[in-house]
């Protein structure tokens, strides 16, 4: 009897093998670790200032022996200092994506082995899985480095630490990176394998990530009345929630049509949750992870599903040989 577990950890292996050989996985990952590190560094330098400067009058309070109650503590929310780096996984990660779902489907395409493979004793849901599954454990390694540095560079060059609470909105915002990241693996992956013409699908799949992860949410922001103006149009104005509530009561129309912009978007889902949990979004400040997961829980349940609808796609249509074969 045919054992696919093992099947399926082969290829996987095979995969991260292909992967580390041909330094495509290095070069964006490690683009993404520059980037991530440089975001966080700029704001862990900043933050370092502040700590320091409440030090310092710390300090002098206690030399000149005056109680140190008469300085109030600030709270420095350090979390807040991850917004540059979640912005560069929201872009960068999803290349990442893209880039390993093309090269997972373009190496078989070009070595012409991806009809040979399909003659082995093996079915073309296993060769997927085992592709899906080590391309996730790639994808899942290059953002649990990013991540940790990240952390380490805030505690290190900031000087604070983290609680335990906040270790664990990290991971799941982590989470949440990884299940965005590997829906864009998918569509890669697809577009490579049934798109006739490979450069094509590579064109197709930068289209999208174009469309899905820059345009819809830039228009959803640009025509959201808060970020028309630092601070919001309604505060700017002095207007108080309840008669926010009711001028935007005449403008429902055009607020379904903006949010139903953000809500195609899997890059504002990711977005809105990972800022929540982060805290940079002020509002989610202090607030406990049931309470922000229940008031974002539409934005987790859309990743997922996201994710879950595009490894149906994967599994469900079935790839024409004859027609790949013809031309690369």
């Amino acid at each position: 009897m045919i054992n696919r577990s093992a099947q399926i950890r082969t290829l996987a292996k095979k995969e991260i093998s292909d992967a580390a050989r041909s330094g495509i996985i290095v070069a964006v990952a490690g683009f993404l670790f520059l980037a991530s590190i440089i975001a966080l560094g700029v704001s862990a330098i900043a933050l370092h200032a502040d700590v320091m400067a409440y030090d310092e009058a710390k300090a002098l309070l206690l030399s000149l022996g005056k109680p140190i109650d008469a300085l109030v503590a600030p709270t420095y929310f350090p979390l807040r200092l991850m917004r540059g780096f979640i912005e560069q996984i929201e872009i960068v990660g999803a290349v990442l994506g893209i880039v390993l779902g093309y090269r997972a489907a373009a190496i078989e395409r070009g070595r012409n082995t991806l009809a040979l493979v399909m003659t082995r004793p093996i079915s073309q849901r296993v060769f997927l899985a085992g592709k899906l599954g080590g391309n996730s454990v790639l994808i899942a390694i290059s953002l649990a480095v990013a991540f940790l540095a990240g952390l380490i560079s805030i505690i290190v060059i900031g000087g604070v630490s983290f609680t335990g609470e906040e270790y664990l909105k990290v991971f799941l915002s982590y989470l949440a990176s990884v299940f965005y990241t590997s829906s864009f693996f998918i569509l890669g992956l697809v577009l490579a394998l049934h798109v006739r013409r490979l450069p094509h699908a590579l064109l197709y799949a930068f289209a999208i990530w174009l469309t899905f992860v820059l345009v819809a949410p830039q228009i959803g922001d640009t025509l959201d009345p808060d970020n028309q103006v630092s601070g919001g149009v309604f505060r700017k104005l002095h207007i108080a929630k309840p008669q926010e509530k009711e001028i935007m009561l005449s403008f429902s129309s055009y607020e379904t049509i903006r949010n139903g912009i953000e809500e195609a978007s899997p890059a504002k889902h990711f977005e809105r949750l990972t800022f929540a949990l982060l805290g940079i979004k002020e509002t989610y400040n202090g607030l406990p992870i049931l309470k922000i997961l229940n008031e974002r829980l539409r934005d987790p349940i859309s990743l997922f599903m996201i994710f879950i609808a595009m490894a149906l796609l994967l599994f469900v249509w079935p790839i024409n040989f004859t027609r790949i074969t013809k031309e690369t």
